[in-house]
C-alpha cells in the first residue's frame, strides 16, 4: 500500500505541473520533452538543454576550483542561480566568492578546505581544490538525460585524497525541473578524514530575489558591475522563504534536520519552489541545514557538532581504500510553490530509486 500510494502521489504531482504552462496552453503529457548535452570542451563546460532551451550547464572554470552547474533555470527560463562572481548582475550580492552555483563539497577534508578556497577571488593558501578529470556517460533521452563524470580531489600539493565518480540525472516533466545527483567518494591512499564544520556539502546560491527579506548592511554589484557597500538595502522584490518537512519556516530552519526544504519565492510574476531533497540511504539522515538568509541554501550531513551547539560530534571520515555515496535531489518549479503533498511525493520517488 505504501508503494500504490507513493506512485498516486507522484501521478498528482507530475499531472499538475505538466497541465499548463506560463501561456496557459495545455501540454501534452505523452510527449516527453527531449533532455540533450552540448559539450564546450574549450570552453570547460558542458550545456545540459531541455527541448533546445539551456536548463543548465555543468562547469569546470579554473577559478572556481571545483565543477559546479551554472546557472540553472527555471522551465520557463528564469534564472534563479545568483551570477556573482562569474556573470554579476546588478543590485545582487557580492559576498562570498566562493559560492558559485549549485556544488558538492566540504570545508575541512583532512584539514584542508575545499568548501572556501577562492573566497578572495584568489587560491586560498589551505584551499583543497575537486578536479574534473573526465566524463564517462553523456545519455540523452525524453523526459531525463544522465551524464557521469569523474574529479579528483586533490590537497594545496595536488595530492590526491578522494576520487570522486557523480552520476547526473537531469529531468524534465511539464513545469519541473530535476536534478539527481549521486556522488562516491573514494579514498586514495590513506583515511580521509570530514571534521565537523557548517561548511557543507550540497548547495545552491539563489538569486537575490529568492533570498530572505533583509534591509541592513550588505555588499551589492553596482551598475558597473563593481562591488559596493550599501548601510541599507532595499527589500522590494525580495520574496524568499524557507519551509522544511518538520514544519520549521524562515530563518529558524538553520541548523535543524528534516528530510526536505523548500525555498519559495516569486522573481517577476513567476513563482517559483526550489527543493533539496535528503535520500535515507546517506550519512545522518534526515539531514541538518546550513541556510542562511542571503541566499546559500545547503544540506550538511557531516557538521553535526556546529549544528547541535557542541551537544553532539561526528567527525565523519572515509578509511583507506572505501567508498561513501551521497545522495541529493533538487527539484526547480516553474509557475507554482509546491505543497508539502506535492514534495513528499518527490522526497519519496527520489528515495526508492536509488
Amino acid at each position: 500500500m505504501k508503494v500504490l500510494s507513493i506512485t498516486i502521489a507522484l501521478f498528482t504531482v507530475l499531472s499538475f505541473v505538466s497541465c499548463g504552462t506560463k501561456s496557459g496552453k495545455k501540454v501534452d503529457k505523452e510527449k516527453g520533452l527531449q533532455v540533450g548535452f552540448i559539450e564546450h570542451n574549450s570552453e570547460k563546460k558542458i550545456d545540459v538543454m531541455v527541448d533546445g532551451k539551456l536548463f543548465t550547464s555543468y562547469r569546470w572554470p579554473e577559478n572556481v576550483y571545483k565543477p559546479v552547474l551554472y546557472p540553472i533555470f527555471t522551465a520557463s527560463g528564469t534564472e534563479v542561480t545568483r551570477g556573482f562572481p562569474l556573470n554579476p548582475k546588478p543590485g545582487e550580492r557580492a559576498d562570498h566568492m566562493h559560492q558559485v552555483g549549485n556544488w558538492l563539497n566540504y570545508g575541512n577534508v583532512d584539514t584542508y578546505d575545499f568548501w572556501g578556497n577562492g573566497h578572495t577571488g584568489k587560491r586560498s593558501s589551505n584551499g583543497g581544490e575537486i578536479i574534473h578529470t573526465g566524463v564517462e556517460k553523456l545519455a540523452a533521452g525524453k523526459g531525463e538525460g544522465t551524464m557521469i563524470t569523474t574529479g579528483s580531489w586533490v590537497d594545496p600539493n595536488g595530492k590526491e585524497l578522494l576520487s570522486e565518480k557523480t552520476e547526473f540525472h537531469f529531468i524534465a516533466k511539464g513545469q519541473l525541473r530535476i536534478i539527481d545527483r549521486i556522488t562516491t567518494l573514494k579514498a586514495t591512499d590513506d583515511t580521509v578524514s570530514f571534521k565537523d564544520t557548517k561548511e557543507g556539502m550540497f548547495a545552491i546560491r539563489v538569486a537575490r530575489e529568492l533570498e530572505l527579506p533583509d534591509n541592513g548592511k550588505m555588499l551589492i554589484v553596482d551598475e558597473n558591475g563593481q562591488a559596493k557597500q550599501i548601510e541599507k538595502a532595499s527589500t522590494e522584490g525580495i520574496t524568499g522563504n524557507y519551509k522544511s518537512s518538520e514544519g520549521i519556516t524562515g530563518l529558524d530552519v538553520w541548523g535543524t534536520r528534516a528530510k526536505w526544504m523548500d525555498l519559495y519565492g516569486n522573481i517577476g510574476d513567476e513563482k517559483i519552489s526550489i527543493v533539496i531533497c535528503d535520500h535515507p540511504k546517506n550519512q545522518s539522515y534526515p539531514t541538518y541545514w546550513h541556510a542562511r538568509g542571503y541566499g546559500l541554501f545547503s544540506a550538511n550531513p557531516l557538521g553535526v557538532k556546529d549544528f547541535t551547539k557542541g551537544k553532539k560530534e561526528l567527525n565523519f571520515s572515509i578509511p583507506a581504500g572505501q567508498s561513501v555515496t551521497f545522495r541529493y535531489r533538487m527539484v526547480i518549479s516553474s509557475n507554482a510553490h509546491l505543497t508539502d503533498e506535492e514534495i513528499n511525493a518527490l522526497s519519496d520517488d527520489f528515495a526508492t530509486k536509488y
